[in-house]
């Protein structure tokens, strides 16, 4: 689904990590491991093409892909129903608004300003969208921010319905962040030397 090889970025002519391999099929959760600052988010940006490498190559299998960054793409003035219908209008999806609401447990909020919303409610909001255009590859950059332990076992739950469908992921995160019973494989961003 994704191949990435020797791939690097240089910023003020200095590269941000070491080069980096990464091999991703249907099925997988990778998770990108490091400390603050490392460059993993930069390395996510990069895989969902949103930066160009310095050097090296990314390629993707057909298809869309799901990105979710640390800039949700939400609009702060529609609700959180409107903003999933705008989503769905954006992409084609067919999946109701009504389901992928419930199913991040916003149900109460439907009808809030996404302006109103607490940091988490926004990050449920997000990962709706997910669930409304299914993509057969997730890039997620710290998808456990700002969630309770509730919204936790979410991000866990529709892993593992990612990964049970075919689909993979690779996903940034810190430390102790990482789903407890899926199976996963960690690529640990290094300091070029």
């Amino acid at each position: 689904m994704l191949k990435a090889r020797k791939l690097q970025l240089e910023r003020h002519f200095e590269p941000v990590f070491a080069p980096v391999d990464l091999d991703v099929a249907g099925g997988e959760l990778w998770l990108l491991t490091g400390p603050n600052g490392a460059g993993k988010t930069t390395l996510i940006r990069l895989l969902a093409g949103l930066l160009r490498p310095t050097s090296g190559t990314v390629s993707r299998a057909p298809g869309p892909v799901a990105f979710l960054g640390h800039q949700l793409g939400l609009k702060d003035d529609l609700t959180v129903a409107e903003n999933l219908a705008f989503h769905q209008a954006l992409t084609g999806a067919e999946a109701p608004v009504e389901s992928a609401i419930a199913a991040v447990g916003l149900e109460g909020a439907r009808n809030q300003a996404a302006r109103t919303l607490s940091a988490g409610q926004r990050k449920r909001c997000a990962l709706a969208r997910l669930l409304l255009a299914p993509a057969p590859l997730w890039l997620l950059d710290e998808p456990y921010a700002n969630l309770d332990a509730e919204g936790v076992a979410l991000v866990d739950r529709l892993l593992a319905e990612q990964l049970d469908r075919g689909g993979a992921c690779v996903m940034s995160t810190h430390g102790a962040l990482r789903p407890p019973e899926l199976p996963w494989r960690e690529l640990a961003i290094e300091a070029p030397s």
